[in-house]
C-alpha cells in the first residue's frame, strides 16, 4: 500500500495501492456500510442497493452540464446516508428516486428536469411544462423567503 487517506467528508478511506504482480498502481475506496440495504422495485422484485448505480444514474443527468463532480459525489453519498440511516432495511425505488429528485434540484435544475422525465415517466410535452411550473413555484417562494 502506498497512500490512504479519508475522502467523501470521512465516510470513505481512499487508498493508493500497487499491484505486487504488474506493479500497476490503481485506487480503491473502503467505505462503511451501516447495513444491507435492499430497493424494492415498482414490479416488487428485490434487488440489493447499488451505490454505483445510483452514481451513474446521476451522473447521466448531469452529463454536459457544468456540475463539479465532487458535488455529484457528495449528493450521493448524502443519499446514502439517509437511507443507512433511516432504520430500515428494504427501501422502495421509488423512494430513492424522490432523494435523487431533492439533491439534483439543488445541483442542476437541467439535470432535475431530465432525471423527472424519466423518473416520473413523462409521455407528452405537458408533463414538462407541469414539471417547470413547480420548478417556477419553488423559485418564487425561496425570492419570498429572502426577501
Amino acid at each position: 500500500m502506498k497512500d490512504s487517506r479519508p475522502a467523501e467528508d470521512g465516510a470513505a478511506i481512499r487508498r493508493r495501492r500497487v499491484c505486487p504482480d504488474c506493479g500497476g498502481r490503481f485506487t480503491t475506496f473502503e467505505r462503511v456500510q451501516l447495513r444491507d440495504l435492499v430497493v424494492i422495485k415498482k414490479s416488487g422484485r428485490k434487488v440489493p442497493f447499488d451505490r454505483d448505480k445510483l452514481l451513474r444514474s446521476v451522473e447521466i443527468a448531469v452529463r454536459k452540464r457544468n456540475v463539479d463532480p465532487e458535488r455529484i459525489d457528495r449528493a450521493v453519498t448524502g443519499i446514502v446516508r439517509q437511507l443507512e440511516s433511516s432504520g430500515e432495511t428494504e427501501v422502495a425505488s421509488g423512494e430513492v428516486g424522490r432523494l435523487v429528485m431533492e439533491a439534483l434540484k439543488s445541483l442542476d435544475d437541467v439535470a432535475y428536469v431530465r432525471f423527472a422525465s424519466v423518473y416520473r415517466n413523462f409521455r407528452e410535452a405537458k408533463d414538462f411544462h407541469e414539471l417547470l411550473g413547480e420548478l417556477k413555484g419553488d423559485e418564487e417562494k425561496t425570492e419570498e423567503d429572502a426577501g
